[in-house]
């Protein structure tokens, strides 16, 4: 699934302009989680059974309120990955 697929799936299910703030704090939210994941020393795919409290699951709980939160701005991720990576490339010299 590309980025802006992503986006719009979510998009369709759960987008709430209003709750903008919400959608921050819950981002926050999954980001400690994702370092209590880490702590715990879990890494790679796990299967389904495994998923509940893996990197995994908490770095796709990151991405969704990523990509919720940048639907709210109208943000196209995927077209703002190809500007930063001009950016990148001349700032880095890559």
């Amino acid at each position: 699934m590309k980025l802006s697929e992503l986006q719009n799936h979510i998009k369709a299910f759960d987008h709430a302009p209003e709750l903008s703030d919400h959608y921050f704090l819950k981002l926050i939210e999954e980001v400690g989680e994702v370092s209590e994941a880490i702590r715990k020393g879990q890494s790679g795919q796990p299967a389904l059974e495994e998923l509940k409290g893996s990197i995994a699951e908490e770095l796709y709980d990151v991405l969704y309120y990523v990509c919720a939160l940048a639907n709210i701005y109208d943000v196209d991720l995927e077209k703002t990955h190809e500007l930063k990576e001009v950016l990148n490339k001349a700032k880095y010299n890559r």
